[in-house]
């Protein structure tokens, strides 16, 4: 095992297209690290450059002591597992896990060992004779995990391995490889798109946007306390409500104006937030993350200024929760990064309007349906703030992460 540490690492190719753009952060020996970005954002690029796949244009890679810039692929000591398997179909999978290991020529007995090692980890051993076309997509992608096990490196590179597998597969592989990866104590470096993956598996999670580091954090700070607007949009499911807002007021008694609604901001968030205070009368993105509101009519007794009034346009149940689609007065955040989120997610950025659409994970009690006007109610503790112009979260001295 080994740490994996970039140091000021880029990657410009020949076109003058920069990937990767002063990528500065340490993964620890034994570690669990998440890359996840949007796609394009160069987190693939550099998971190769440990690899050894891709040239590097600037910087140093190390694993463990050893600076690997111009060191060979095979001679890294890494193991690498992809989304596409990349199993040889003639091979049985006894054959496919060992084959690595017959091309370092390692003793026969040594193979036969650690083969069936793996297959007892990945429960495979009943099907060790099988070719992988007799073979289910989550145990294709267990004999990968094999194949890389066996050959005891010094770290994991995973690049997006569960990206082929239907919903339900997904959710129970990302189980069985965080399993594994803590039963094995390897440094691992896994890519992905999907953010849930990311706050689910790992240790710590790298967010990177347009090749550059936005913020490295446990999953819960980067969920507590984005860096930046970005990063509060892309962590999270659903994404954070972005709204225009003005704060209101000065010293210990603020709130927070938007478009037809004022919200009384709460004294613990003051105190959690320090820097606030010196925008008064000043404009700011505001992001209220679905789960910090609820329907009013199961909340009890709320106090002034905590709560949105607006009308129902969709109500999705799912059993232990409902997602509600309120309309409010209030216009929405419009930022270079809402956009970009948007265009991420495969839907439309909002536009300039003095009315938009949030979503709230309100209790399965709620009894809301579609065009009922109804108040929601926010939980002003947990609201976020950002400064339009820079897109830094607005926090105080205690602020968490990276800042690119």
């Amino acid at each position: 095992m080994a740490a994996v540490a970039f140091d000021d690492v880029s990657k410009v190719y020949p076109d003058g297209t920069t990937a990767v753009s002063s990528l500065d952060f340490e993964v620890a020996d034994g570690e669990f690290m998440v890359l996840v970005g949007p796609s394009g954002c160069g987190k693939t690029t550099a998971l190769r450059m440990v690899a050894g796949l891709e040239e590097i244009s600037g910087g140093t890679v190390r694993i463990g002591e050893r600076a690997v810039n111009n060191v060979p692929s095979r001679d890294r000591d890494i193991a690498m597992v992809f989304q596409s398997y990349a199993l040889y179909p003639h091979l049985s999978v006894r054959d496919n896990i060992a084959f690595g290991l017959k091309l370092k020529k390692v003793p026969k007995d040594e193979i036969e060992r650690r083969v069936g090692d793996a297959a007892r980890l990945l429960d495979l051993e009943a099907f060790l004779d099988r070719k992988p076309k007799a073979l289910s997509g989550g145990q294709r992608q267990r004999v990968a995990m094999g194949r890389a096990i066996v050959r005891e490196p010094q770290a994991f590179l995973m690049d997006e391995p569960l990206s082929n597998l239907d919903a339900k597969l997904r959710v129970q592989m990302r189980a069985e490889i965080a399993r594994l990866q803590q039963n094995l104590g390897v440094t691992t470096i896994y890519v992905t798109h999907d953010q849930v993956e990311a706050m689910t598996m790992g240790d710590r999670v790298a967010v990177m946007r347009k090749g550059k580091l936005q913020q490295v954090a446990t999953p819960q700070e980067l969920y507590d306390t984005p860096v930046n607007l970005f990063v509060g949009g892309f962590i999270g499911s659903p994404s954070m409500n972005m709204l225009e807002g003005t704060l209101e007021g000065s010293g210990r008694e603020l709130s927070v104006r938007l478009g037809a609604h004022v919200l009384t901001l709460d004294p613990a968030l003051l105190d959690a937030r320090p820097d606030l205070e010196g925008y008064g009368g000043k404009p700011l993105v505001v992001g209220i993350r679905p789960e910090d509101l609820e329907d009013a009519e199961i909340a009890g007794e709320t106090p002034q200024g905590r709560t949105l009034t607006g009308a129902v346009e969709l109500r999705e149940a799912l059993g232990s929760e409902i997602m509600v689609h309120l309309g409010i007065d209030a216009p929405a955040a419009v930022t270079d990064e809402v956009r970009e989120l948007a265009a991420d997610a495969g839907v439309s950025a909002p536009g300039q309007a003095d009315r938009t659409t949030i979503v709230g994970r309100f209790s399965a009690r709620s009894r809301v349906t579609p065009k009922d006007e109804i108040e929601a109610v926010v939980d002003t503790r947990f609201l976020h703030f950002f400064d339009p112009e820079t897109g830094l979260g607005i926090y105080g001295a205690q602020t968490k992460g990276t800042t690119p």
